[in-house]
């Protein structure tokens, strides 16, 4: 569970730091390449701030169906780095957005999901997955307690199959008698600001509420400039900061506006995946999928007491058992030496045997150090068993790590 701790990203990076850091880069860039395969430039949708994006020179790629900026003329590098130090601006409007009504949400919620939502406070939000009857991943999603209803926030590359499926689960429930209705908020666009100076920034332009009284995970309807939105603080990064849902016909103000304080920059899809690679916080389709259950992706902890004792969620039997007699892999972090480690890099062990693979992996630029995750047959799970990632054919030594390697810094 994250903690807040105060840590400082050096900015400093030696010349001779550049060429591996590149490296590293270019794989977090490989990443968001597995999600344009499946769509041609024509079907691309485009964010209410593409312009933006275009004006402020970003560089558009495919990704999950949209066209997003990757990075911007300050480069991936600076991008990170001032994100850990100060303020930084991302596009997010891609996930999907949804509302959840009905005297029946709850429970309905719950039979899709393993969290506990029935005791969740009014405006506090919680981390969960989508689970299939083999206990595996479907997506990730945030699910805010708005009161009247659930705000439901899912992966770009996950939200037709998620909708679909809630709309097919929806029909069933309603058959028995239940109550639920989903509507997908079309008109409302998603701007991430991350970053320790990020509450700072933003009550500058909150006059009627003091964003300092909101605690990591927690959701209100405020105004920013006069503009209405739904603010959460919550993020991808690791660090302080809020996601916000706003209109789509005011986004672009409410993003320049935030711009033109001259702390906040632009960040686009590369940072962001190197900073959340620092963080130890999952890609979907990377680290965890249909075929990955909770528990072998160390994510034990999403399931609360009820749950446990109750289940009613897809794939409970798989997942409660294995909660009590253990997994064969799991999901850890690593640290080594030698160059970055591509996804699908397999882990051996002292003898040269398989043992696993890579999910992730960079060069992290505060840690001037080579950082990622993967599975590993669960004997080697341990922090600190010694292991070999084999990159371009060459066995490199790494150790089974903590994660976060950057701590966390959010705010309680």
């Amino acid at each position: 569970p994250p903690r807040p701790i105060m840590f400082v990203c050096s900015p400093t990076i030696h010349m001779s730091m550049l060429a591996p850091l590149r490296a590293g880069f270019r794989c977090a860039l490989a990443r968001t390449a597995a999600y344009t395969r499946s769509y041609s430039t024509e079907s691309l949708k485009r964010t209410s701030l593409y312009d933006l994006h275009l004006e402020l020179g970003g560089k558009m790629v495919p990704f999950a169906g949209w066209e997003m900026p990757v990075q911007y003329p300050d480069g991936v590098l600076k991008e990170h780095m001032h994100c850990r130090s100060s303020s930084s601006l991302f596009d997010v409007s891609h996930m999907g957005q949804l509302h959840m009504t009905g005297k029946d949400r709850i429970p309905f919620i719950e039979s899709m999901v393993v969290g506990d939502y029935a005791t969740l406070p009014v405006g506090h939000s919680k981390l969960s997955v989508f689970t299939n009857e083999k206990g595996g991943i479907i997506d990730d999603t945030v699910i805010t307690n708005a009161g009247d209803y659930l705000y439901v926030v899912v992966n770009a590359g996950c939200a037709d199959k998620d909708i679909a499926l809630m709309k097919d689960r929806i029909k069933a429930f309603k058959s028995k008698g239940g109550d639920v209705n989903l509507d997908i908020i079309e008109d409302h666009s998603l701007i991430a600001v991350q970053g320790p100076k990020t509450q700072e920034l933003l009550q500058k332009f909150c006059k009627s509420f003091d964003l300092s009284s909101m605690g990591f995970m927690t959701s209100h309807v405020v105004e920013l400039n006069g503009i209405p939105c739904r603010v959460t603080r919550c993020g991808y990064t690791g660090e302080d900061g809020f996601e916000i849902s706003v209109p789509s016909a005011k986004a672009v103000k409410l993003a320049k506006d935030i711009l033109q304080t001259g702390e906040v920059r632009p960040a686009g899809l590369g940072s962001r995946d190197s900073l959340r690679l620092e963080a130890g916080l999952c890609l979907y389709g990377h680290d965890l999928n249909e075929d990955i259950t909770p528990i072998e992706g160390s994510l034990a902890w999403l399931i609360g007491k009820r749950r446990r004792e109750q289940g009613g969620f897809p794939g409970a039997s798989i997942i409660l058992d294995q909660l009590k007699n253990g997994v064969s892999k799991k999901r850890v972090g690593f640290v080594a030496t030698g160059a970055p480690a591509r996804e699908g890099a397999q882990f051996t062990n002292d003898k040269g045997e398989a043992i696993g693979a890579v999910t992730s992996g960079t060069l992290s630029p505060c840690l001037k150090q080579v950082v990622g995750m993967g599975y590993v047959s669960t004997p080697y799970s341990k922090t600190g068993s010694q292991v070999q990632v084999v990159v371009r054919g060459k066995a490199q030594p790494a150790t089974i790590s903590k994660m976060p390697f950057v701590p966390h810094n959010y705010k309680k």
